[in-house]
């Protein structure tokens, strides 16, 4: 992981534990009376995210499960998992492919300025299993290769259902991976970032809709 990567890596673990810190001070009822900070069970989501795009000769399916913590009304962070397949034909010249199989952990933070749009920061790093299959007669080699790539994905969707006390909802994102690793998924082979979209459903567990 270059420093770069390290950077972007610190700058969404720095913002959660800005985020927790600042949550786990005080908070206040509607009242106004204070509350009692700290954990509480029923800020816990789980929840997945399909994963489809289709860009300049790339095809891209994958999912990506993930359990989190609601710090307020409009902060949420998790973690997550994923694992993706991707196919991009004329990768390098007219007539040739490349396979990936890619997985490995992650996670996010999302900030909700108004309940049904959000912003969101996603760190993944990717273990890539890849292999590149050579036009006929291009004389360019198969290729079998194990990679790793970090990737900082930034962007913004819609949320379905969402308010202050409902924390199950649907949602649309559309990421971009702006980390620039020379061995990112979710580029093509001239460099092109791949526009993810992304959807999915956010469950509340331990939840009682007030």
């Amino acid at each position: 992981m270059n420093m770069k990567n390290n950077r972007q890596l610190l700058l969404l673990v720095t913002a959660i534990c800005l985020s927790l810190s600042s949550f786990a001070q005080s908070s206040s009822n509607d009242d106004g009376n204070e509350k009692k900070s700290g954990f509480k069970k029923e800020n816990l989501f789980t929840g997945g995210t399909a994963n489809i795009s289709f860009f300049n000769g790339a095809t891209m399916l994958g999912v990506s499960p993930f359990l989190g913590y609601s710090l307020n009304k409009w902060l949420d962070v998790a973690i997550s998992g994923n694992i993706n397949y991707i196919s991009q034909r004329d990768y390098q010249v007219y007539g040739d492919k490349a396979r990936q199989t890619i997985y490995g952990p992650g996670a996010f933070l999302r900030i909700f300025p108004v309940k049904f749009l959000f912003l969101q920061a996603h760190y993944e790093y990717n273990f890539i299993n890849f292999k590149y299959l050579p036009a006929a007669n291009s004389g360019y080699q198969e290729q079998k290769e194990k990679l790793h790539a970090s990737s900082f994905l930034i962007g913004g969707g819609y949320s379905g259902g969402r308010d202050a006390y409902n924390k199950s909802f649907y949602y649309i994102s559309v990421l971009f991976d702006v980390a620039k690793d020379k061995n990112s998924p979710y580029a093509d082979g001239l460099g092109r970032v791949i526009p993810q979209i992304r959807a999915g459903y956010n469950i509340a567990l331990f939840q009682h809709r007030k």
